[in-house]
């Protein structure tokens, strides 16, 4: 059983009954709604959607919002594009409104602009693509030098070589779209664009007033944000999870630094005890092509020996000719990638003490699973999924099923690695009824060993103080 979840943004290639359903089918455990994009009720018809379909199948999907957050953009232009040469000089201007100025003067949506920037400073635009240099700044105006040449769009994102900026991580547009979050019920919200783990609480406290329950995601794509390791183990703290959101924080800290900073993310995630997922362009050429290019196979399975616990799909199932096909090469490369040795056991946290009975019993189960002969699974009967995600955290090839009367935690679950869940009609059962519902799914068969998390007191969070190992009868 592939052990790596999928997440996979919906758009306007996927968003029907049988692409969404093939896209269940073949291995999405997590569908996004780009909030970028997009209308209202198209996402309540997508999020309706999908539960349908994955409710046909019967399988727990989990449904997560990417709010747009304070991307810095250029307005509408009125020369749409604007071509660029090496060399071409032209003026950012924040005093100009859509469709104001001309083919060298362009507004921007970044009131501070003039204030964040001075001569020398390297603007990125379009993801990296085009590259201006300042010259000066006058007033408002910020007179630059290009030195890329293509054509430069309406709305394209700037960002400044070494971060420097910011705007507050949540917007009108944000607050507008929390409060769909929480009419929708879903089960994640990525916050674009934080910088420090205060913004994750302020946008904590606003989910918070809107009645929304959904995991925070924390989009870790500013350099800000990993400026060192202290600030950013704080801002993994404040998330319910991480995104490695390669993109803006390649452009802002540049793709050389990049290998490297995306494997101290995850490593720091998983000892943070926080999932985290690997985003961006992970298989873009199958925005056009059936197949993905062999460095796209590559960059994959390093997501999945570095620990992710998810990787991501963006334009790839949202607008690509190939959304089934994305998925299905997609776990195809996961379960390659976990055949390797160091995918299926690993001696972390061997020499850590523990502070709670819970963490104490997971790292036990799972430890006791890659060391027992014959284990064939871990279950769990769990209130709030957080006995798994402890679980998770370790390197193992053994599955962890977890029990839940809790559709909520079912569906966070299905972002946890190696956690696969199952929903239980009371939140009594017991270990034979859950025995009785893998031998039925043909999960386990007579005389397996199985590994049993428990607490004593049922139905009452955080109280996990058993474990036992059952042999199937």
């Amino acid at each position: 059983m592939r052990r790596t979840k999928i997440v996979a943004t919906v758009g306007p290639a996927c968003d029907s009954r049988a692409s969404l359903a093939a896209m269940v089918k073949a291995g999405v455990n997590v569908f996004r709604l780009n909030f970028s994009h997009g209308t209202a009720e198209e996402h309540r018809a997508r999020a309706a959607l999908i539960r349908e379909v994955a409710s046909e199948q019967n399988q727990h999907v989990g449904l997560l919002g990417d709010l747009q957050g304070p991307k810095i953009r250029l307005r509408k232009l009125a020369q749409d594009p604007v071509r660029l040469q090496p060399g071409l000089r032209l003026v950012l201007d924040t005093r100009l409104a859509d469709g104001e100025g001309d083919g060298l003067h362009l507004g921007v949506d970044y009131e501070p602009l003039a204030r964040s920037v001075s001569a020398g400073d390297t603007l990125l635009l379009d993801d990296g693509r085009l590259r201006l240099v300042v010259e000066k700044v006058e007033g408002e105006e910020v007179h630059c030098v290009s030195e890329s040449a293509g054509n430069l769009h309406s709305r394209k994102g700037i960002n400044r070589l070494g971060g420097g900026l910011s705007a507050p991580a949540l917007t009108e547009k944000d607050m507008e779209d929390i409060q769909l979050a929480a009419e929708i019920g879903l089960d994640f919200i990525a916050v674009s664009f934080p910088s420090s783990a205060d913004d994750i609480h302020d946008a904590r406290s606003k989910l918070q007033q809107a009645g929304c329950l959904a995991n925070i995601i924390g989009k870790i794509e500013r350099a800000e944000a990993v400026a060192n390791e202290a600030h950013l183990d704080e801002l993994i703290r404040a998330c319910d999870g991480v995104m490695v959101a390669r993109g803006d924080l390649g452009v802002e800290i540049g793709d050389a630094s990049l290998i490297g900073l995306q494997k101290h993310i995850i490593k720091r995630s998983r000892v943070l005890n926080r999932p985290v997922i690997t985003a961006t362009q992970m298989m873009e050429s199958m925005i056009q092509n059936p197949v993905p290019t062999r460095a796209e196979v590559f960059d994959v399975a390093n997501a999945v020996l570095d620990g992710t616990d998810a990787v991501m799909l963006s334009a790839e199932t949202a607008s690509g000719q190939y959304p089934v096909e994305t998925v299905v090469a997609m776990a195809r490369n996961c379960e390659g990638a976990e055949q390797y040795p160091s995918a299926r056991k690993s001696s972390y946290r061997l020499e850590r003490q523990f502070d709670s009975i819970q963490e104490t019993l997971a790292m036990s189960a799972v430890y006791a699973a890659n060391h027992q002969k014959g284990v064939k699974a871990i279950v769990s009967l769990t209130e709030t999924g957080r006995t798994v995600l402890l679980m998770s955290r370790l390197t193992s090839g053994i599955p962890i099923y977890a029990f839940s009367s809790h559709g909520e935690t079912c569906s966070r679950v299905s972002l946890y690695r190696g956690v696969y869940a199952q929903r239980t009609a009371r939140h009594d059962t017991t270990i034979e009824e859950c025995v009785a519902v893998l031998k039925e799914k043909g999960h386990v068969a007579v005389d397996d060993v199985l590994l049993v998390t428990l607490g004593d007191t049922v139905g009452i969070d955080g109280h996990t103080n058993t474990l036992k190992m059952v042999r199937v009868s």
